[in-house]
């Protein structure tokens, strides 16, 4: 596995919670609003402003989030995932097989405009994402 991160959940307001988190821990922050990605066709104009991704790197610290959440929101529970972050493609479709024993996949393994992701919780009830940056042709 090549890294092993929190992936933080927010409702609007990410953007000011990383720049709070870079101003404590220092490093740094990358933001990438809903209008700057592909997605911006598919998504009402009021959400353009919200985080897709942020992602704060700071020496052994790297903290991701996003203000993106399914229908039922931000809520107790669901506002941290673990997120995996692939060495290799065969590696991640590994990790995300075994760990989705006896769980729940909300979001199977498939290749997306950022690269090879899903998403799933665990028999145990914790919310794992996984993620494998596909090589450019």
């Amino acid at each position: 596995m090549k890294q092993l991160n929190p992936y933080l959940r927010f409702d609007g307001n990410c953007r000011e919670a990383m720049t709070f988190y870079k101003n404590a821990l220092g490093g740094e922050l990358t933001l990438q609003t809903i209008g700057e990605s592909p997605m911006a066709s598919q998504t009402p104009a009021d959400a353009h402003k919200k985080i897709l991704h942020a992602s704060l790197n700071s020496g052994g610290i790297a903290l991701m989030a996003s203000d993106m959440m399914g229908p039922g929101g931000v809520k107790k529970g669901n506002e941290i995932s673990l997120t995996v972050v692939g060495s290799s493609k065969e590696e991640t479709e590994a990790l995300f097989s075994k760990l989705s024993a006896g769980g729940n996949v909300t979001h199977p393994l498939k290749e997306e405009f950022f690269g090879l992701y899903g998403d799933l919780t665990d028999k145990y009830g914790i919310s794992w994402m996984f993620n494998f940056e596909t090589p450019k042709a």
